[in-house]
C-alpha cells in the first residue's frame, strides 16, 4: 500500500478544479490499518510493524517509481541510473510514514479508552495526516526537479490533506467502525471458547472404562 501510494502520488489529477494526485485515494488505507492494529493488538506491536516495514517500503517505492517513471514503463534497466526525483519521493514517504504513523499511534493510543469509539481514529487521522502531508510534500517536491510539482506542491498538499479528511470521514471512519465491531466480536468469541476449553474436565481412557 505504501509503495502503491508513492507511485500514485507522481500522477496528478484535477478534482473539482483542485490539483491533487491519485495517491490521495490510497494513503488513508495506511492510517485505517494502523489504527485497527493499535485498537486490537496495542501500540507496541503497531510500532514494531512500522519499523519492520519502513526500509522495505523505501526500497520497493524507489524501484517501482523508477521502473514506471511518470506513469510510463521504462524498463528495469532504468534502475542502473540514479533518479533523484523518485528518490526524494521515496525518502519523503519514509520520513512522513515514520513520523506521521508514530504520532498517529500516540494520539490514538491516548484516546482509544474513551467511550465513543470514533474519537480516537478521528483525532489521530486529523493530526497524523496533517504531519504526514506536510513532511511528504515539502521533502519530496520543494525546489525539486519536477517543475510542475515544485510549483504546485503547496496547493496540491492542501488539497490532498482536505481530500484525505473527506475520504476518511465519508468512507474509512464508517469502515473502521464496521471492521472494529467484527474483529472485536470474533476476538471475544475466541476468548470465550478458550476459557470454556480450559474449564471443561478431561478424562483419561482408564476413567472412561
Amino acid at each position: 500500500m505504501i509503495a502503491a501510494s508513492n507511485y500514485l502520488v507522481q500522477l496528478p489529477v484535477d478534482i473539482l478544479g483542485f490539483k491533487n494526485t491519485w495517491g490521495a485515494f490510497t494513503f488513508p488505507f495506511i492510517f485505517l490499518t494502523t489504527d485497527l492494529t493499535v485498537r486490537i493488538f496495542g501500540a507496541p506491536l503497531a510500532r514494531k510493524i512500522i519499523f519492520f516495514t519502513m526500509l522495505p517500503a523505501l526500497i520497493i517505492s524507489y524501484a517501482i517509481g523508477v521502473i514506471f517513471y511518470d506513469g510510463n514503463y521504462v524498463g528495469i534497466t532504468a534502475l542502473n541510473d540514479f533518479n533523484s526525483v523518485v528518490f526524494r519521493i521515496a525518502l519523503a514517504s519514509f520520513m512522513a510514514y515514520l513520523i506521521g504513523q508514530l504520532l498517529d499511534i500516540t494520539v490514538f493510543n491516548r484516546l482509544r479508552q474513551l467511550k465513543s469509539w470514533w474519537i480516537a481514529p478521528s483525532a489521530s487521522t486529523l493530526v497524523g495526516n496533517a504531519i504526514d502531508t506536510l513532511i511528504f510534500f515539502s521533502v519530496a517536491f520543494y525546489s525539486g526537479a519536477d517543475e510542475y510539482m515544485a510549483a504546485h506542491w503547496v496547493e496540491i498538499g492542501m488539497a490532498d490533506y482536505t481530500w484525505k479528511l473527506i475520504i476518511c470521514g465519508l468512507f474509512f471512519l464508517p469502515a473502521y467502525g464496521v471492521l472494529l465491531a467484527i474483529l472485536t466480536k470474533k476476538l471475544t468469541q475466541l476468548q470465550v471458547d478458550k476459557q470454556l476449553n480450559m474449564t471443561l474436565p478431561t478424562y483419561s481412557t482408564t476413567e472412561i472404562k
